[in-house]
């Protein structure tokens, strides 16, 4: 039956509007599917930058430490402190013989407070005598002890560390934070004769440089900081002063003061430390290895076990490298921080890589870039100067 005019228009009135309806959700339909290849796009752009990210310098695994052997700091030369002889013991008191004799009973009084007065003396005389032998005892033992720690000492020298620290000159390094280029950081050493003096500078963006200085003199433990400061931006900088005097650590963060022990470092003059032992001996330091160092920070003191890692190579600006790797272990339970230190024999056994790992994952990474050269002399007038283009080394904060 045909269809009248009437039904007709009913009929496409009623694909028309499903069309309409049909419109906004194809639409919703297609702006999902696009949304969703952008994402996965941005996600495979993350996981190829993460991968690709510091390949050629990775970081370092977790791995647990096999000890071969621990070194604890031990003087470089010392001479043993001469022994004590102890004192002679003092002769022993014997009580005095009263002879037996006849008494009558008006001298019978007269004799018993002689015989009172005889034997008080006789007791004071034996407890002066027991003092005088428990102090010779004490002298005794602690003559004893003294020889003990002398032949301690005369040990520790004859089989004490060697020790050769580095010449004086300027490392310049890449900086990384998060395994993105950062300005160039520098290592400034100078070391004079018995006196030495270290800063180093890390740029960071927005905040300003973080400068630590280190300065003091070359003692019977090789590295002797006697001022460690420590300014992180435009904060003020923070002091700890190594009083050898006294043998405390003095702060001027935290009113408190540690005792301070032979040897003990900054966090910084402990990477010179560190090399001036395994440039005196390198044969030492095996993987496996573990050295303690006593550490002072802006306002506390520590011990640092540091361990031998093995030998390793670095990519660095001017190509590999092999360097020697050394990682703090864990200081105590829950320690998330890490420091790792990769040490290079072909420019002195100095630090080729450093790296700083955050317990919230910021990463701080210096990486070498340049010789160690000594302090170049200001050029002549019309005379170029070739290292213009290193980063200028930021001066020590100024000593309230």
């Amino acid at each position: 039956m045909p269809f009248s005019p009437l039904r007709r228009r009913r009929a496409i009135s009623g694909a028309s509007s499903d069309d309409s309806s049909a419109a906004p959700s194809f639409r919703w339909t297609l702006w999902i599917a696009v949304l969703l290849a952008v994402l996965a796009l941005h996600w495979v752009a993350g996981r190829w930058v993460d991968m690709s990210r510091n390949v050629s310098n990775p970081v370092p695994a977790e791995h647990v430490p096999v000890q071969v052997e621990l070194l604890t700091p031990k003087p470089v030369a010392q001479a043993p402190a001469p022994a004590v002889p102890p004192p002679k013991p003092a002769p022993a008191l014997h009580p005095a013989t009263q002879p037996t004799r006849a008494i009558t009973t008006t001298q019978q009084t007269a004799q018993a407070a002689e015989a009172a007065a005889v034997a008080a003396a006789q007791a004071d005389q034996a407890q002066q005598a027991a003092q005088s032998a428990q102090a010779a005892a004490k002298a005794a033992s602690d003559a004893a002890a003294a020889q003990a720690a002398s032949a301690a000492v005369a040990k520790a020298v004859a089989s004490g560390d060697k020790f050769d620290v580095p010449p004086t000159g300027e490392l310049r390094y890449d900086t990384l934070i998060n395994g993105v280029m950062n300005q160039t950081g520098t290592i400034h050493w100078i070391n004079s004769a018995q006196h030495y003096e270290m800063v180093v500078s890390i740029p960071l963006p927005f905040v300003g440089p973080y400068v630590y200085s280190s300065k003091g003199h070359i003692d019977g433990f090789g590295i002797a900081p006697e001022q460690y400061s420590e300014q992180r931006g435009r904060r003020a900088a923070d002091i700890t002063v190594f009083d050898r005097t006294t043998k405390q650590l003095v702060y001027t963060r935290t009113p408190n003061s540690q005792p301070l022990a032979d040897g003990a470092q900054d966090r910084f003059s402990v990477v010179m430390q560190l090399a001036s032992l395994v440039r005196g001996s390198p044969d030492t330091y095996k993987p496996g290895v573990v050295r303690q160092f006593s550490v002072a920070d802006n306002d506390s003191n520590e011990i640092w076990p540091i361990e031998t890692v093995g030998d390793e190579n670095v990519q660095a600006r001017d190509g590999n490298v092999q360097a020697r790797h050394f990682t703090r272990l864990a200081r105590r339970d829950g320690d998330r921080r890490r420091l790792d230190i990769w040490l290079a024999p072909s420019i002195g056994w100095l630090p080729v890589r450093i790296v700083q790992t955050e317990p919230n994952g910021l990463q701080m990474e210096l990486l070498w870039r340049g010789k160690l050269q000594p302090p170049t002399p200001a050029p002549s007038a019309g005379t170029a100067d070739a290292s213009q283009d290193a980063a200028p080394v930021a001066p020590a904060p100024d000593k309230p």
